[in-house]
């Protein structure tokens, strides 16, 4: 069970690293989507597998990971905002659909610094020794 659980770890950390590098240089909302799916499967492994982690190591993690998900919910939250305008009908260019892309896109640079952050840290590679998974 140990080896299923450092594989699955491994996938979900690489799929994420992959999310995130795809998330920070893409607009388009299915990549802010996509990493939240990311972040949220890599979470849940943690929990549910937590016992084959050592210590606490899967708290540390999952607390880090709530940083980077708030930031990219705040850019979904203007993106499913934005759907819904458009599916009621409004304008792209009614007050409210500007400010809210003004808004997303504030909040798109605030995760590409979260991103930066993350990479400046190397989360994914010291995750990779603090989780005990095979490199």
């Amino acid at each position: 069970m140990r080896d299923f659980v450092q594989r699955q770890t491994t996938d979900l950390l690489a799929k994420l690293s992959a999310e995130i590098e795809r998330a920070a240089g893409d607009r388009h909302p299915d990549a802010i989507h996509d990493l939240r799916v990311a972040i949220r499967r890599l979470s849940r492994c943690l929990r549910v597998f937590s016992q084959f982690y050592p210590g606490r190591s899967w708290k540390k993690a999952r607390a880090q990971l709530s940083e980077l998900m708030h930031a990219a919910g705040a850019v979904r939250d203007r993106d499913i905002a934005l759907e819904l305008l458009g599916k009621a009908g409004f304008s792209a260019r009614a007050a409210i659909a500007v400010r809210l892309r003004k808004e997303r896109s504030e909040a798109h640079r605030e995760l590409v610094a979260v991103v930066r952050r993350w990479r400046d840290r190397a989360r994914a590679q010291k995750w990779t020794a603090v989780l005990g998974l095979a490199q």
